[in-house]
């Protein structure tokens, strides 16, 4: 299997990015083309058709070349959790908590087994590969056991791309040093240096470029101006970057930045909507008056729930509940919103059972077993008879209190599914299992309208195509802007 690499100068550099452009562009020229990550630390993941986790990053990939997802694009995840350790997920499997240290003194080795491994089942069905590194591949102190980057290059004699993010500012600096830690067989494979981010004529970069390629001997092949459009973020640190430019939107939506918030590109689709603004809100904020908060999910449900009560937002939330205020959970936020979270076995941290906001008659216990599944359901609300698609990624069983389960009660299920989420008879506080919830077009715009209607604004059409549509138009934008500033002939198989 022929071989693409895409390295960084930097975390943030723009690899995830240029990985999904090349991923169409090749794709569109004929090549069956698959993405890689060997090892990816993210907690934004996505679950395959057969109900392995891998990176986010990498489904949106996958989608950018035409293929399903597969395990074997991101054999090794790693979920940081809080305390210094990660959840190590192992060809979409959970194997494991661990710190650092013990990581690769257990996992080096069969962490590099499942990479290769994984290589061999890719090249049974494609014919190249478009492998994504990980932060830096010059990082002295790492390089021993870095699985990502050169290594893999190297591995595969791949044709390598190193990409920096001109915006940051050092980008001469920071690709003349990377060239300078790398080993000469690994230099040998940067075959062009791709700017990345970059604001203003290209005119005044060429006296720079020249210098640059007289300096390292390898040509500058691209120089990608800054897009505007949403792609979907590797960690929360992206979060902080975000800020709306939308300057007529009709509905606001707070979400909750929990310090370990998981699956927020639950919300790309409604960032997508030119009606809705939504503002990413840390728990020490004041919470405001939105039209609707969310709770997202989270790797360490109790730690962010401690956090909400902490810093007080846990009582702005039960505040603006009582004042009527629409309040939806997922996933952790779901488990949140309960009368309490239990913790036998201490899998998040220190054991024992935690009180929950009290907002929905939950209860839940964190097991070792995890649920991680594709889910097809129909809703019950905000409309009857809707087909909803998403997914499960959780280790909590949650079931409704039985002494609040009838029908008087006051909470019906959210889908024909009962136990994926349920919601007050007033629609105010929501809650669900199932991320990609809004991916579903007319879903979202039913809820949407839900909202509208308590402002008084006319109802938006429900009858509009989900997300992945909208994807694929942000990935076919991608594509063609990248590929009218990039000479790929430098890295094309021969």
């Amino acid at each position: 299997m022929k071989a693409i690499m895409v390295v960084g100068t930097t975390s943030h550099a723009g690899k995830s990015l240029l990985t999904a452009a090349l991923c169409r562009i090749l794709s569109r020229r004929g090549w069956r083309v698959t993405p890689f990550k060997g090892q990816n630390m993210a907690l934004n993941a996505y679950v395959t058709q057969n109900g392995g986790e891998i990176g986010h990053a990498q489904a949106v990939q996958a989608w950018a070349a035409g293929v399903m997802p597969l395990v074997e694009m991101n054999p090794i995840l790693l979920k940081p959790q809080g305390d210094m350790t990660s959840q190590v997920i192992l060809k979409g499997k959970a194997v494991g908590k661990v710190g650092a240290a013990e990581y690769y003194e257990q996992y080096f080795d069969l962490g590099w087994q499942a990479i290769e491994e994984s290589l061999s089942r890719l090249a049974e069905e494609f014919d190249l590969v478009v492998c994504e590194g990980a932060g830096s591949p010059a990082e002295i102190n790492l390089k021993h056991r870095d699985l990502t980057n050169m290594r893999v290059a190297k591995h595969l004699n791949a044709a390598t791309l190193l990409v920096v993010d001109i915006d940051r500012g050092g980008a001469f600096a920071h690709v003349v040093g990377t060239l300078e830690l790398l080993e000469p067989d690994e230099r040998a494979l940067i075959k062009g240096i791709v700017i990345n981010k970059f604001r203003g004529q290209r005119s005044l970069l060429e006296s720079g470029i020249t210098w640059l390629e007289e300096r390292i001997g390898i040509p500058v092949v691209g120089v990608i101006p800054w897009m505007d459009q949403v792609f979907p973020a590797e960690d929360s640190l992206d979060l902080l970057d975000r800020r709306s430019m939308k300057t007529h939107s009709e509905i606001t939506i707070g979400v909750i930045r929990l310090p370990r918030i998981s699956n927020f590109t639950d919300f790309d689709p409604l960032e997508a909507e030119t009606s809705v603004t939504v503002k990413y809100l840390n728990p020490k904020e004041p919470l405001g008056h939105p039209d609707a908060v969310i709770l997202p999910g989270s790797k360490t449900t109790i730690a962010d729930l401690m956090v909400l009560q902490q810093t007080g937002m846990a009582t702005e939330l039960q505040n603006y509940a009582a004042a009527g205020g629409t309040i939806l959970g997922i996933c952790g936020g779901f488990q949140m919103l309960g009368k309490h979270v239990a913790d036998p076995e201490g899998l998040e941290g220190e054991g024992g059972r935690y009180k929950g906001l009290d907002l929905l008659p939950l209860k839940t216990v964190i097991t070792n077993q995890k649920v991680a599944r594709q889910r097809l359901v129909t809703s019950n609300y905000p409309q009857a008879g809707l087909p909803v698609a998403g997914y499960e990624i959780h280790q909590g069983r949650s079931q409704i209190l039985e002494s609040e389960e009838t029908a008087t009660s006051g909470y019906k299920p959210l889908f024909d599914d009962p136990n994926l989420g349920i919601v007050d008879v007033h629609l105010s506080i929501w809650g669900t299992y199932l991320h990609g919830i809004f991916d579903n077009g007319p879903w979202r715009r039913a809820w949407l309208n839900h909202l509208r209607q308590q402002r008084g604004l006319s109802s938006l059409p429900t009858g509009v195509p989900n997300y992945r549509q909208q994807r694929e138009a942000v990935l076919d934008v991608l594509a063609d802007t990248v590929e009218a500033y990039l000479d790929l002939t430098p890295i094309l198989p021969k």
